[in-house]
């Protein structure tokens, strides 16, 4: 199934949560997400059983990977019993994004349950820039112990950095360091503009060939090509590699085939889309699967979106934060 602009559909990311633990400043800043900030009502987020019925849907589209997301889904009670049923459906691969602060006491279990590999949201490993950055001052040394327990259990894992300039752009080098030899990809991201709470500007972008450039003096770096979302480079004296997720100065919306359901149940054909395409209700009201099916191939086969490469003529428009659709 592709879309109006010949598109695939092949990736679905399920949010189960708009919660998160941490307040990262460009995700939930603490001002725009703070105690007084109304956040679903359990009723109205799906069941991990409903999910699963959803993905199962997506499954006959031609969806092979799903990817767990909140917020932060290690927040979500029994997270596990969604990974066992995602499993249960042929042809599926299971993945999950964490914030890894619940991970060293998941990762066994999560794995245990099914779940294929799973990345790290880790923006710095100097631990007063980390702390600044979550904004709830939880330390570094607990993701890295978590992102070694997921090794541990057996889960490939790949670190992921959002890199803001003035803020950890410093450190970028450092993650590079940490990550040489560890068998854990590392993936830098640009600072996009998801949501409206996070004050983007462009020049606090650290584009992709910069961070490619820093990284290349120390260590030289051979150009893998792209794989999904990234760029990749592999290091010359075989310490790994590197990839940059380059959103912002080289849009890859022609090769997007991502959907994305928010918590709520609300399907999104774009990180930075318009109106969500409600899934909940009918599901809720008695529809079937082949119900379901008809509504989103409506949605996919309708599909235009390509934000990154038009975002100069697009100006602000509202957008869902990134805490409620998954990143």
């Amino acid at each position: 199934m592709q879309d109006a602009l010949g598109r695939p559909l092949e990736t679905l990311r399920v949010s189960i949560t708009d919660r998160c633990n941490f307040r990262c400043v460009y995700c939930m800043p603490k001002e725009r997400f703070g105690a007084d900030h109304a956040f679903l009502e359990r009723r109205d987020i799906l069941t991990l059983e409903e999910t699963a019925r959803l993905a199962a849907v997506f499954a006959t589209l031609g969806v092979r990977t799903v990817r767990i997301t909140g917020g932060e889904p290690l927040v979500r009670r029994n997270v596990e019993h969604l990974v066992e049923l995602l499993a249960a459906i042929p042809g599926l691969e299971v993945a999950l994004t964490t914030n890894g602060a619940l991970l060293a006491q998941k990762a066994e279990v999560l794995s245990r349950a099914g779940l294929g590999r799973v990345n790290v949201s880790l923006d710095s490993v100097d631990d007063a820039t980390f702390r600044a950055l979550n904004d709830v001052d939880f330390p570094v040394a607990r993701v890295l112990a978590g992102i070694e327990a997921a090794s541990a259990a057996g889960l490939p894992v790949k670190v992921n950095a959002v890199v803001k300039r003035g803020v950890n752009d410093d450190g970028l080098v450092a993650l590079a360091a940490r990550f040489r030899w560890s068998g854990h990809p590392l993936r830098f991201i640009e600072y996009m503009d998801a949501g409206t709470t996070n004050g983007w500007r462009l020049e606090d972008v650290v584009t992709a060939a910069e961070i490619v450039q820093r990284v290349g003096e120390l260590w030289p770096l051979e150009p893998l090509g792209r794989s999904g979302t990234a760029l990749r480079f592999r290091y010359r004296d075989g310490a790994g590699e590197i990839g940059v997720i380059s959103s912002v100065t080289q849009p890859f919306c022609g090769g997007c085939s991502r959907a994305r359901i928010s918590a709520e149940g609300h399907l999104y054909t774009c990180l930075f889309g318009g109106p969500g395409h409600d899934l909940r209700g009918p599901l809720r009201a008695g529809a079937t699967d082949d119900d379901l099916a008809g509504l989103i191939r409506d949605a996919w086969t309708a599909r235009t979106d390509r934000y990154s490469e038009s975002r100069p003529s697009e100006g602000r428009r509202p957008k869902p934060e990134m805490s409620y659709i998954g990143g």
